[in-house]
């Protein structure tokens, strides 16, 4: 039975950007949006559950991605560097969540059906021996 071109690649999730999959960044990430006006590097990686070297790995990729803006100065004499999600950054993080919900709709949806044969127009199912 062919496909349809609804069921053709159905689940195959190409909005689930890898930059921000990865466990860690997505942490990141999702802290630096409640936090519109930045979060100092400390703060944030207590937040995360994460060492300084890790952090640092992780931030430096989402600010070669251009999800994130890194400034670094001084408060009281002492080095800060605060951390900040962009304009960019906070609208892929927001088309990352539309598809990541699709995953918790499908998954629930199967979750119901609890594998019926039915359930999944279109799937050949295998004949038992």
């Amino acid at each position: 039975m062919p496909r349809s071109s609804e069921q053709a690649g159905r689940f195959a999730y190409d909005g689930l950007d890898r930059v921000i999959h990865e466990k860690a960044r997505l942490g990141v990430l999702t802290s630096l949006v409640a936090h519109a006006k930045g979060v100092v590097f400390g703060d944030l990686k207590q937040m995360c559950g994460l060492t300084d070297g890790n952090l640092s790995r992780h931030l430096q990729v989402l600010e070669e991605a251009g999800l994130i803006a890194i400034e670094k100065g001084f408060q009281h004499n002492r080095p800060q560097t605060v951390c900040r999600i962009t304009a960019e950054g906070r609208r892929r993080y927001l088309d990352y969540l539309k598809v990541l919900e699709q995953v918790v709709r499908d998954a629930a949806s199967a979750a119901r059906a609890g594998g019926k044969p039915d359930a999944a127009p279109g799937v050949r199912r295998l004949k038992p021996a």
